[in-house]
């Protein structure tokens, strides 16, 4: 089993971001999107300071969030990148079977991305993480450049903190509805 601090405060900062975003569209009535707690088994404790330092992961996670915008459905997963090119063994198959049932209940799933060499957050799409995914899976590129990306979907940041991804969304609405 994976331990909790082996690579677990790797995308905190993105967290906070997105946390931070998620809170302010609750305060104006946006959307209501929370944070999927994973459940871990604390394996060692520092009792003077009352702080797990060691931990394994109970169960495999889904989505990093969840929830409604304006009566939509939403799941998504946060992912950061180092580099151009994002490897998809970042994603795990359970998290691309929740996504695809969670569409086919008439829901919206995407991952979020920080290109951090770009400084760049991005909305990905379940049509484009899944064309990724097929490819890797039937023997093509395990990964995905920057460059094959549809840059409509990069998400400016916005009041210094916010990553606004409801443009992003609405975006994807808009090219479903078309279809």
């Amino acid at each position: 089993m994976p331990s909790w601090n082996s690579r677990g405060l790797r995308g905190s900062m993105l967290e906070e971001l997105i946390n931070f975003t998620n809170q302010r569209y609750r305060e104006k009535k946006l959307a209501l999107i929370q944070k999927v707690p994973t459940p871990i088994t604390p394996i060692n404790i520092d009792k003077e300071c009352r702080h797990i330092t060691l931990a394994y992961f109970e169960q495999k996670s889904t989505v990093d969030y969840i929830g409604v915008v304006q009566g939509i459905p939403v799941c998504f997963d946060a992912k950061e990148c180092a580099v151009d090119t994002f490897n998809m063994n970042n994603v795990h198959e359970h998290q691309i079977s929740f996504m695809k049932e969670f569409e086919e209940q008439s829901g919206i799933a995407f991952l979020l991305i920080y290109f951090k060499k770009k400084d760049i957050y991005y909305y990905l799409t379940y049509e484009n993480l899944n064309f990724f995914w097929e490819r890797a899976v039937n023997g093509g590129r395990k990964s995905f450049r920057f460059d094959e990306l549809d840059p409509e979907y990069q998400i400016p940041l916005q009041s210094g903190a916010c990553i606004h991804y409801l443009e992003a969304l609405q975006k994807d609405l808009d090219r479903r509805e078309k279809r």
